[in-house]
C-alpha cells in the first residue's frame, strides 16, 4: 500500500494519484489527487490506515459493511475478554460489528460494540429475533441454522476469530472461500491461510488496512 494522506484542502483520502471513495469502498483514479505523498504540502497531512479510517468514520459518510467477529459460543473468560475489547475498539471508530449474534464471544463483542455507541447486527440461527443476546442492535432472525455461517463470511469486508472450533473453522473457510481478509487472536483454530495476531491492537491495525484494500 502506498503511502496514505489526507488531502486537508479537498478534504479527501488519498494514495498517491488516487481518491478512496467511502461510500463504494474502493479507490479511483483521479487529477486531483496529488502525487505522492511525503507530507511536503501543507494541505497534505500522512496517516496511518487507522488514522485514516477514524477520520472517515469522523468526517465522511462510511458504507457500513461490518466487520465479522467469529468464535466460540461457550468461550473462555480470557477469550471473552479479548473479544469485548475488539468489539469496544471497533464501535470506538466506527465500524459495525456482525456476529452470530448468540452467547461467548458473540455476545462478549455485541457487549464491547454496544457500549461504545457501536452498530451491532446478529444474524441467528433460529426463528425468533428474541434469541439475540441483549447487546444487538440489529437483530436478523435467519432461520436457516449453521448454514448462516456462510452468510456471515460472505456479508464482512473482513472477519476476526476469537476461540472456537469446528462452527468456527467453517467461517474461516468460508471467508478464505470468498477472498475476505480472515483474521485470527492467539487461541483461535489454525486454519492455513488466516493471518495470526498476538492482541487486539495488532488486529486493529490489520482491519484498518483491510478496509482500504484496492
Amino acid at each position: 500500500m502506498l503511502q496514505l494522506y489526507i488531502d486537508t484542502q479537498k478534504n479527501q483520502l488519498c494514495r498517491g494519484n488516487e481518491v478512496f471513495d467511502p461510500w463504494m469502498l474502493s479507490w479511483a483514479a483521479s487529477d486531483m489527487a496529488a502525487d505522492g505523498g511525503d507530507g511536503g504540502s501543507s494541505d497534505r497531512k500522512n496517516v496511518t490506515p487507522e488514522e485514516a479510517m477514524g477520520w472517515l468514520f469522523a468526517t465522511q459518510k462510511v458504507r457500513q459493511v461490518p466487520v465479522a467477529v467469529i468464535g466460540a459460543k461457550e468461550a473462555s473468560p480470557e477469550e471473552c475478554e479479548m473479544a469485548e475489547e475488539l468489539g469496544r475498539k471497533l464501535g470506538e471508530v466506527g465500524y459495525a460489528l456482525l456476529t452470530g449474534g448468540r452467547t461467548g464471544v458473540m455476545e462478549a463483542a455485541s457487549r464491547g460494540a454496544s457500549q461504545s455507541g457501536g452498530i451491532v447486527m446478529g444474524l441467528l440461527p433460529g426463528d425468533e429475533w428474541e434469541t439475540a443476546n441483549p447487546y444487538v442492535t440489529i437483530p436478523l432472525a435467519s432461520g436457516i441454522g449453521p448454514t448462516r455461517n456462510s452468510i456471515i463470511a460472505r456479508a464482512a469486508r473482513v472477519l476476526v476469530a476469537v476461540g472456537g472450533g469446528v462452527g468456527t473453522i467453517t467461517e474461516m473457510a468460508y471467508g478464505l472461500h470468498y477472498d475476505r481478509p480472515v483474521l485470527a487472536l492467539p487461541s483461535a483454530p489454525e486454519v492455513p491461510g488466516v493471518q495470526r495476531f498476538q492482541d487486539v491492537d495488532t488486529v486493529m491495525a490489520e482491519v484498518a488496512v483491510a478496509f482500504l484494500r484496492g
